[in-house]
């Protein structure tokens, strides 16, 4: 047996002298260290309540919360760069979060962490996966049989396509209509499923047994993010545009988990992120122009900005004058051109 001294070895029973340097060196490390204070790991009851417990989505799928690190106080102490709980009070830290997210100030909120379990169709999966900002370990359909689920859709929930957005929808169709496409899907899934287990038994590969399933069908997955950017996927999947199914996913990690997780962070991200209006500095102007009764004005800065050129049925179809009179719409002010 030998012990290690300084940068030697030596054997029990040899008599050595230790360097006196290494001596205070030692005594200076157990002095400082003795002044630090213990932590204790955070943990949120709200969240530890629902742990892993899963929150259904669409037919067959769901979320559900395996871990977690850290909460709004974690982000408070991260702001602050300091040890232990802190001592401010509970409505300086709200304030503190608040002026994080207003000003953007992101590196705080990385200092939380947590990790779901997912199981999503693999349409919407495509989407999710595109959010190149987390640790995903996702089911292999090579390793093991492919999962006998895939999404229905319900006859009334076959949605059209948006006149005004090639890869959204609006509206839905007849439900008799839907009636015929949904039994449709209903043998197409079976049809697919019956083919896969059949190369199965034939002991065809499972790395191309799979390659004819429908891409409404069920794959899991473990993903863990940091709340930074977890925010941000939130901030696209949650807005109104994004696809209905991926949607669905984001609302209830949204309002079921994180809202739970770090309360005063939802509620600024609400306040701050979903719920405000962004304006550039041209629709500023315009609304500048209108708030002091220049109409003219107004109209003049949106033809300038080649906004109001004349088409077949009134002005050509410009979508920044159009976002700008979504956003004038919901100030209640009228539109200076109509």
């Amino acid at each position: 047996m030998f012990w290690r001294v300084g940068c030697g070895l030596i054997q029990p029973g040899v008599t050595t002298t230790e360097p006196k340097e290494t001596i205070v060196a030692q005594d200076i490390e157990t002095t400082q260290t003795e002044g630090i204070q213990k932590l204790e790991r955070p943990r949120v009851e709200a969240l530890d309540r629902i742990l892993g417990q899963p929150f259904k989505v669409l037919d067959d799928g769901f979320v559900r919360v395996v871990d977690y690190m850290g909460s709004d106080e974690s982000i408070v102490q991260a702001a602050r760069v300091s040890y232990g709980r802190g001592t401010k009070k509970i409505h300086e830290d709200r304030g503190l979060i608040r002026y994080l997210m207003r000003h953007r100030h992101s590196t705080p909120f990385e200092m939380c962490e947590i990790k779901l379990h997912v199981r999503v169709p693999m349409d919407a999966w495509r989407q999710w996966i595109r959010h190149r900002t987390a640790n995903v370990n996702e089911y292999s359909t090579r390793y093991s049989v492919a999962i006998d689920a895939a999404q229905m859709t319900a006859p009334g929930e076959w949605r059209k396509q948006s006149p005004g957005n090639r890869q959204g929808s609006a509206g839905f169709l007849d439900e008799k209509v839907g009636e015929t496409f949904s039994k449709q899907e209903a043998d197409l899934h079976r049809l697919a499923r019956r083919l896969y287990n059949e190369r199965i038994e034939a002991g065809v590969a499972r790395e191309q047994a799979r390659k004819d399933l429908p891409l409404s069908t069920y794959t899991e997955a473990y993903w863990k993010v940091d709340l930074h950017n977890l925010l941000h996927f939130l901030s696209l999947r949650m807005d109104e545009h994004s696809q209905l199914e991926i949607r669905q996913y984001a609302r209830i990690i949204g309002d079921e988990i994180v809202s739970q997780w770090c309360p005063f962070t939802w509620e600024a991200f609400l306040d701050y992120r979903m719920n405000s209006m962004a304006m550039s500095g041209i629709e500023l102007e315009v609304v500048q122009c209108i708030a002091r009764g220049d109409d003219a004005g107004a109209r003049e800065v949106a033809q300038r900005c080649g906004w109001l050129e004349p088409g077949k049925n009134g002005y050509k179809r410009n979508r920044e004058r159009e976002e700008l009179e979504a956003k004038l719409a919901r100030l209640n002010l009228a539109v200076p051109w109509r």
